[in-house]
Order: structure tokens, then sequence, then C-alpha cells
């Protein structure tokens, strides 16, 4: 194994989650596709009550995590706060609000919208942060999602149903349990513009008279995108599975370990169907994922893979030496891993 150039390890984890919800109940109010929804096997979202917003969420979680490991905000160097989809205001630093809101005034905060990645890639900009600062030694890593939802359906703008949440982790600098040893990140901006909302930038701007946007259906959106060429959409499913298996293997690569040696893949919290192909694209058995615990809460942004880790560690799934992956797939195109060992 080689060496990762930074010593970090996991010190707490901590995670909160909106009101649970039924999704064949709530179905009817979201969408008519319900044939479609139902394929998807989930079976509950979480929505959090009207005026929560996603820096609400994150202070809860990252103050939660702090607690756990016996720290103070205080102690906190780095605050990465790492969301998927708009936070409560435009021109307006998320991450610099929830570090004031907990406290912790002397830290460095960063924020970062990677899309469903964005939790993942940001243990490679904490292991960053504490390469070119000595004297850091404690960061607070929060992935965190609230859905947008004048602009966002939960059930019709992808193929995973949406909830809202955030998860927290206290990374600690030669802290001996869940060290971090590698991230890798595949980048392919030739599909930038796939998720798109096509108004509200300074391209074209927010008008009175538009009313208000959605993010628009993802068959309409892949037809539209790739201008109804068939071949090219088979192609850019064909890539999403090569690469999902492909930054696997370039994490273990890094790290100097082989693929086998992953006793468990944690990934964002997809549907029924893409976990049994992520499996078999990664010639494991379905049980060394989180299906289970997606198809339990729905997509939390950011938030999938730190829920994720924390129940695998919790409920002994995860035990000393143990090889983890935390993998993901975001919008930009970016196909991000994360390997810990426990």
């Amino acid at each position: 194994m080689t060496a990762p150039p930074v010593a970090v390890g996991v010190a707490a984890l901590a995670h909160v989650l909106g009101e649970p919800v039924d999704v064949a109940t709530a179905a009817p109010a979201y969408t008519r596709e319900l044939d479609r929804v139902r394929a998807w096997e989930y079976r509950t979202f979480h929505r959090s009550g009207d005026g929560v917003g996603v820096t609400d969420l994150a202070v809860v979680a990252g103050g939660t995590a702090l607690d756990r490991a016996g720290l103070s905000a205080a102690d906190v160097d780095l605050v990465v706060l790492a969301v998927p989809d708009l936070t409560e205001y435009l021109y307006w630093d998320a991450a610099a609000h929830t570090q004031a809101r907990l406290g912790a005034h002397r830290a460095e905060a960063v924020l970062l919208n990677q899309a469903c990645g964005g939790g993942v890639a940001a243990f490679d900009t904490v292991a960053g942060r504490f390469a070119t600062h000595p004297a850091y030694r404690t960061a607070l890593l929060i992935g965190a999602n609230r859905v947008c939802e004048p602009y966002w359906n939960r059930m019709e703008i992808n193929t995973s149903v949406f909830s809202d949440g955030a998860a927290a982790v206290v990374l600690v600098r030669d802290h001996d349990r869940c060290r971090w040893l590698a991230t890798e990140t595949i980048s392919d901006g030739r599909y930038a513009g796939f998720m798109r909302m096509p108004v509200g930038g300074a391209a074209e701007p927010f008008t009175a008279a538009g009313g208000t946007p959605r993010v628009g259906d993802p068959a309409e959106r892949l037809n539209e995108f790739f201008a109804g060429d068939v071949r090219q959409m088979f192609r850019f499913v064909a890539t999403i599975r090569e690469r999902n298996r492909g930054v696997v293997e370039a994490a273990c690569a890094r790290a100097g370990v082989d693929l086998a040696e992953v006793r468990r893949f944690v990934h964002f919290h997809d549907n029924a169907r893409q976990f049994a192909e992520l499996a078999k694209d990664l010639g494991v058995d379905l049980d060394r994922t989180n299906v289970e615990l997606a198809l339990d809460h729905g997509h939390v942004g950011c938030a999938d893979q730190l829920i994720g880790l924390e129940h695998h560690l919790d409920h002994g799934e995860l035990t000393d030496g143990d090889l983890v992956a935390l993998t993901s797939t975001g919008s930009g195109m970016h196909w991000v891993c994360t390997l810990l060992r426990v």
C-alpha cells in the first residue's frame, strides 16, 4: 500500500434528515409517472419543513459531529461545505455562514458545489489544505441537501427520489481510525450542460414575464442535449457506467491496493436498478453496496456517502482494517471515489 501524502482520519460522524415521507403515498403529488417511480423501488424520502434551509441542516449535523468527537467549534481549523443545489440566497457564501453559526470563527471556510459528488471530493480538499497548512489539525466536512422545490421536482428531475438532510464528518490529522488513503476524480466537461436550467444565470436572467422555470425531465433533456442522436445517448450511458468503475480503479492504483480488497462500496443513493448495474460493473455482490440504505432514505445529495459510512460503522458492517470506497457520479460530469481504511 502507498502511504497517503497526509495522515487524516475520521474522528466522528453525524447526520440529520427531514421528516420521513412514504414514497408511494406522496408520489401522485409530484408526478404522473407512477410506474417509473415504483420501478426505482424507493420506500421513503425525507422532506424538511418550510423555512428550513440547507445551512440549518448543515449546522445541526456539524454541531452534532463535533460533540461526538469531543471537540468544540473553537478547535476547528477548516470548514468545508458541499452542496449540490441552490442555497438560501444568491451572491452569498453558505460555507462562511455555516462557519459563523457553528462558532468556528478562526476556521477557514470553503464552499464546494460539485453536484452530488461534492461530499466525496471534499476529502481531497481537506487533505490538500492539510498538506499546505501544517498547522491545521481539525476539519469539519459537511455534505448537505435541501431541494429547491420551486425549480426542482423531487421525483421528475433525475432517476432518484430526492431528500433533504445533511451529514458531517470530523477529520483530524494523525487520527488512526478510518484513515483517508486517496481520492480520485474524473471530469468530463463535454456534458456540463446536461443538467443546466435554461434561465436564471447571467446569460439568461430571471424575468417576471418568464414565470418560475423548472429543470426539465431527464428523458427530454437527454434528447435535447444530444439532438436526438440515439447512438450518442447510449454512448453517454455507457460512459457513466465505465467511469463508475474506472474512478475506483484509479483511486485503488493511487493507494496501492486492489479493487478486490474493497470491503464495501458506499455509492450515492441511486435507484435499485442502477445499484444492480453498479455492482455488476464492479464485479461485486449487491450486498456489498449501500442499496438498502439508499432505498430507505432517498437521495440526500452530497450527504449520502457520509450517512452510509456512519451507518455501516455503527452497525458493525465495517470493522478495523476494512477498505471502504465512497463513490459518486455528479453532473458536470464528475466521477469521484474516496478510499478509507477503517
